[in-house]
């Protein structure tokens, strides 16, 4: 059996792409899920068709007194959360600074960045209360390398690589396992939310290769959660065969 079977697993931007795909993956191994998303629906949809017991809350984490009332108003039963799957995140334009868009730029850093750090402040305590916990960050290669029109996006994903390690250093004294995992180019969502929408635009990025899929990810995600608990993972950066950096992709397979 499984050291996931029954943990509580926690994950924010659970209505798609990775996060859609980690609730999966951890439901095959019968952990209790919190799924959190905006979008209710998708959420009620997803855990209809998962062999596990579900909690969904509609979230947007941006808001730092919505997290903290979903967080302190979860049921007795799935209060103590084992895992914590920062997730949520996404990407706006790919502009040059001078020309970029402000509100996107507040969107990615309220999301990327503030999302975060508020999810965590909220359950932390109690993992480290109970000594007990591990929190897994979904960042980017974005958070390694800085590439054109990526400015404020790489930014804030520089910034998850940066809150990691000092959440990593801050819980050395604990029991609770600070993990990252960092995709290159993976199919999903992201880049037609991205493109506002351009789907045609959105599609482009993934021709000419196989990207990694959402489950890819989602499958070295679980892998780290159910590592023994004197194993830590620290980081893992997952690229499609074809890439090599943030920008070298062969298009030509």
């Amino acid at each position: 059996m499984s050291d996931l079977h029954n943990k509580i697993v926690f994950i924010t931007g659970a209505s798609a792409g990775i996060g859609e795909a980690c609730a999966r993956k951890f439901a095959e191994h019968h952990a209790r899920l919190i799924l959190t998303a905006r979008r209710r629906s998708r959420l009620e949809q997803l855990a209809q068709g998962l062999d596990t017991d579900c909690h969904i809350i509609e979230l947007d984490i941006r808001d730092r007194w919505a997290v903290d009332e979903a967080v302190n108003g979860l049921p007795k039963d799935w209060k103590a959360v084992d895992i914590l799957v920062n997730n949520a995140g996404l990407g706006r334009g790919l502009e040059k600074l001078h020309e970029g868009n402000v509100d996107g730029w507040e969107e990615m850093i309220d999301t990327n960045i503030k999302g975060l750090l508020y999810t965590s402040r909220a359950i932390l305590p109690g993992m480290v209360a109970r000594g007990s916990g591990h929190v897994i960050n979904i960042g980017s290669i974005a958070g390694h390398e800085v590439y054109p029109g990526g400015n404020v996006y790489c930014s804030t994903k520089h910034a998850v690589d940066a809150i990691t390690k000092g959440m990593r250093i801050d819980l050395v004294d604990t029991p609770i396992r600070v993990s990252t995992v960092d995709p290159g180019l993976v199919e999903t969502e992201f880049s037609e939310v991205r493109f506002y929408g351009d789907k045609e635009r959105a599609k482009k990025v993934y021709e000419g290769y196989q990207p990694l899929s959402a489950d890819d990810v989602a499958e070295a995600v679980v892998w780290i959660a159910d590592r023994p608990p004197h194993v830590q993972i620290a980081e893992i950066i997952i690229f499609p065969t074809a890439q090599a950096s943030a920008m070298v992709v062969d298009k030509n397979n």
